[in-house]
């Protein structure tokens, strides 16, 4: 049996409990730790609190003081329900605060192995099992009857479009394959000086297919297709030259691929969400490398271990998209036969 220590959570206004999250931090490494401010932050606790805290909730106002800060109207009873969370999948919950700790203190390329491990971990831990039994068999998902991702050139502009509209862009072996064989193309060929990334149909992209989940023989193979053969590393050799533009549900992989990228531009209807530590897993195309990069490991953390949705304005206000802007919805059914896919 794995004993995973409860989750640590301190009225950071209340020196004794702040006190004692601190001891026990030090005691207890793996513990998740949950701050709550019942009043406003004092300007002199804000470089602790992030040291100190795997997040903090405080009011709203106090949100635009430190990324380490997630605003709520109630923060202790945001800090309650996290710690719930977190019980109900400790194994999951408690890996993605290790990694997230470590994550943003080394390269993106390092950081990415590290997420690997961790997934491929969590693939043989229990709480995946339980969700796995909980979700019942599953057919895998049929295959695509036209390209999955579909590449044009015009000049210097590579655009790259998801194109499995009919299942929601899943990210599964067969479209993941196929974007990482256009992504080659952009990291290349240096002539390709602008990258754009989009998804056909009414989202960009709903995540993993859950089809396919469970079925790589073995979690080795799966740590080696995410990495050698993964598209987050690609995404991050040409960030500065890709822009992501998001619409619809961005779920899982549909928001870690691209905050892996140098600028994001969401629609007003887009609903980013991080499923997995629902699921005893944790984000594994990206997440905990890209997102925390952009809008700090604690509100990352919140993000996943939440589940919560946020729309584009939490998005820019955060900094996980750069603009909000209409995104075009792309139709390319009528346009098939004129496309490549390469």
């Amino acid at each position: 049996m794995i004993v995973t220590a409860d989750p640590l959570v301190a009225d950071i206004a209340d020196d004794a409990a702040w006190d004692r999250l601190t001891w026990s931090a030090d005691r207890h490494l793996g513990a998740v730790r949950i701050g709550f401010a019942s009043g406003p932050i004092a300007p002199a606790d804000r470089g602790e609190i992030g040291e100190r805290c795997d997040v903090v909730y405080a009011v709203p106002e106090d949100e635009a003081a430190d990324r380490a800060v997630v605003g709520a109207d109630d923060p202790e009873m945001a800090a309650r329900d996290l710690a719930e969370h977190v019980a109900r999948n400790p194994q999951a919950a408690t890996t993605l605060a290790a990694v997230l700790r470590t994550g943003t203190q080394v390269s993106v390329r390092q950081a990415l192995d590290v997420e690997s491990w961790a997934y491929s971990t969590l693939l043989g831990g229990d709480e995946f099992a339980t969700w796995l039994a909980s979700r019942g068999p599953r057919p895998l998902p049929p295959n695509p009857q036209v390209s999955p991702v579909i590449v044009e050139r015009d000049g210097g502009r590579l655009t790259v479009t998801l194109n499995r509209p009919e299942r929601r862009n899943a990210f599964g072996a067969a479209l993941r394959d196929a974007l990482v064989e256009s992504l080659d193309v952009a990291v290349l060929d240096e002539a390709v000086t602008e990258i754009h990334l989009r998804g056909a149909g009414p989202v960009f992209c709903a995540g993993g297919d859950l089809d396919e989940f469970g079925t790589t023989p073995n979690p080795v193979l799966a740590h080696f297709i995410r990495t050698a053969g993964g598209a987050g590393v690609r995404l991050a050799q040409i960030a500065d030259r890709t822009t992501a533009f998001l619409h619809g549900a961005c779920v899982g992989a549909g928001i870690e691929l691209p905050g892996l990228v140098g600028r994001v531009v969401v629609d007003p209807d887009v609903a980013i969400r991080l499923p997995e530590v629902s699921m005893g897993l944790i984000p594994g195309a990206g997440g905990t490398v890209g997102i925390p990069r952009r809008i700090g490991r604690w509100r990352t953390f919140h993000l996943a271990v939440t589940g919560d949705a946020i729309g584009a304005q939490t998005a820019l206000r955060w900094g996980l998209a750069d603009e909000v802007a209409d995104v075009t919805r792309v139709d390319l059914s009528a346009r098939e036969t004129g496309l490549r896919t390469i």
